[in-house]
């Protein structure tokens, strides 16, 4: 079995949300795949016109700022600030 390599351990989960950034004028849609207390990966329709600092605002109104870390053609990898 692989051992954890992550800081914190991250939970699976299934959450609607929005990407928001120009201070809030501009959102796109997403999924949260999974999340810990340190950042979280997102399900995205296409990661062009994703900034590299941006807001996550969850569909239960949780907000966080958050620092893109890593991306693929759908997917965004994020720290929480």
């Amino acid at each position: 079995m692989e051992e954890e390599k992550r800081a914190a351990p991250r939970h699976r989960t299934l959450k609607g949300a929005r990407i928001a950034f120009h201070d809030g004028f501009s959102t796109i849609e997403c999924t949260v795949r999974n999340m810990s207390d340190i950042g979280a990966m997102l399900k995205v329709a296409s990661v062009i016109g994703i900034p590299d600092h941006f807001d996550l605002v969850l569909s239960d109104g949780q907000k966080f700022t958050c620092t893109v870390a890593r991306r693929t053609a759908t997917e965004v990898g994020v720290t929480f600030d």
